[in-house]
């Protein structure tokens, strides 16, 4: 199927696997070309995809942006063919589906973890581990596998998610398998989870979780763009991707903090999602290939 934009016969094969021929799913990942996780000039450019299995679909003002499955695929198509752009991050089904569809040669596959806290559910600070494991990621030739660590003093559900959390960073790191953690300090506001974005609040969120789990050989972070950027990587040694979160009312004035942050020492590149695969013109590939250029920055020299 390679790598343009799925056709309607692509979607119509992906559908007969999926309802004839799941076991075929094994030898397509069994057959993907993999690449070094670091290639060139040592950095990373993912795009992510793990949104729904939580819950959100929201894009802007569009409360269901993200539901169309195959226009999402679409999007990730264009993404996934633009240069500079390393892999994908995604939950078991997004991942199923771009496999069945040929478009993860030489791409850095990245496997979501816990999906369990909802967004906007009573249960949410309950974050469970009910996406990839380790042994499946380690089957399936996963790359990478991250989890969202979210850390609420004042919710008791946070302990369990920190014991959960610790067993999945011993379990990848005995499989070689390297993790992202993306840290955040969090609370209720109105009946809803908050990430507290403080610059105070995002440095002893990489504190905690980089404490997580019986070795951190394979521990990469996943931090978010904050004021003050120097002080929040000074809090860790592990190699980092900056979180691109949502791009706001302007999205020059957010590509160029990415931009100072990418010039960090320990930052190694960028994952970002919905920015990306919905901003505000449509056009995806111009977009990714922004973002691209900045993480690569030989992109932009030979353009």
């Amino acid at each position: 199927m390679g790598n343009g934009t799925p056709s309607a016969a692509d979607f119509g094969r992906l559908r007969e696997l999926r309802a004839r021929h799941p076991e075929r799913l094994r030898s397509i990942y069994g057959a993907r070309r993999r690449r070094e996780i670091l290639n060139g000039d040592g950095r990373l450019f993912i795009v992510a995809a793990d949104h729904p299995a939580r819950g959100a679909l929201a894009v802007g003002s569009d409360e269901m942006a993200m539901a169309d499955r195959y226009g999402l695929l679409e999007r990730l198509a264009v993404a996934l063919s633009r240069p500079g752009v390393d892999g994908v991050l995604g939950t078991p089904d997004i991942i199923d589906d771009l496999a069945a569809l040929g478009l993860l040669d030489d791409k850095i596959v990245v496997g979501s973890m816990n999906r369990g806290g909802l967004r906007g559910a009573r249960f949410e600070m309950d974050d469970r581990y009910t996406a990839f494991d380790v042994p499946r990621m380690v089957e399936c030739g996963v790359d990478f596998a991250k989890t969202l660590v979210r850390v609420n003093l004042e919710d008791p559900s946070t302990a369990a998610t920190l014991e959960a959390t610790a067993a999945a960073v011993t379990a990848a790191a005995s499989a070689g398998l390297p993790v992202m953690l993306e840290p955040f300090m969090s609370r209720w506001v109105d009946g809803r989870i908050v990430n507290d974005l403080s610059t105070d609040d995002v440095v002893l969120s990489i504190s905690i979780a980089s404490g997580l789990g019986a070795s951190s050989a394979y521990t990469w972070m996943k931090l978010p763009v904050v004021p003050d950027m120097e002080r929040v990587m000074a809090a860790t040694t592990m190699p980092t991707l900056l979180l691109g979160g949502d791009s706001g009312d302007d999205p020059d004035e957010t590509f160029a903090a990415w931009q100072d942050a990418l010039a960090l020492p320990g930052v190694r590149g960028l994952t970002v999602g919905r920015t990306l695969l919905y901003p505000p013109d449509g056009d995806v590939a111009r977009a990714v290939d922004t973002a691209a250029g900045l993480v690569h920055t030989d992109l932009l020299t030979s353009r």
